[in-house]
């Protein structure tokens, strides 16, 4: 499976938001690659990281993003949930399930209902190995038109998640241990 392939499927070549989603996944393969090779005696499957890294945020097309070139209709929030909708229809289950599960180090059904979330309340959080590097690696690049590629440090990160309750800066925590950068 290709994954530009399927981006190609959405996404016009040379646009903003082209460029902004395929270096963001670039990127993001490229630290879960990383990380999946510390963690090689867990038996990670690196080519599905790698094409999941690529195609975890394909639903932003869907939202209000105009600083990514996304004129879509949804939150942005909603971009995972979008995505996850867009891989199943094309038999992708599996990397549908990352795209689900990536936001915010992951949504529960609770936290979805209590900030009246846009979305069906469900558990939305990584499970798999797999899953919980991708969306790990994912919070060391933000997407942005300038687009310099360097990564965030843990401790930004942190900051960041803790906005939105210490439990998920905790998560992204125990992962930065787990995963050998703590």
């Amino acid at each position: 499976m290709d994954p530009l392939r399927i981006i190609e499927t959405l996404y016009r070549k040379h646009t903003r938001a082209y460029r902004i989603l395929v270096r963001h996944g670039q990127q993001v393969a490229a630290k879960a690659l990383s990380v999946a090779g510390r963690m090689a005696h867990l038996g990670p499957d690196t080519r599905f990281i790698q094409e999941a890294a690529m195609l975890h945020d394909i639903g932003m097309i869907f939202t209000r993003a105009a600083d990514l070139g996304c004129r879509g209709r949804y939150a942005y929030v909603c971009h995972g949930h979008l995505g996850h909708q867009f891989l199943v229809r094309h038999g992708l289950r599996d990397h549908a399930l990352v795209c689900e599960r990536h936001v915010g180090v992951g949504l529960s059904a609770a936290e979805i209902r209590r900030r009246r979330l846009p979305m069906p309340v469900r558990d939305m959080l990584p499970v798999s190995l797999e899953e919980q590097i991708i969306c790990y690696a994912d919070k060391f690049y933000s997407k942005n038109a300038a687009g310099d590629g360097k990564p965030k440090s843990i401790e930004q990160i942190m900051t960041e998640l803790n906005r939105f309750g210490r439990e998920k800066a905790a998560r992204f925590e125990t992962w930065a241990k787990q995963f050998g950068d703590r």
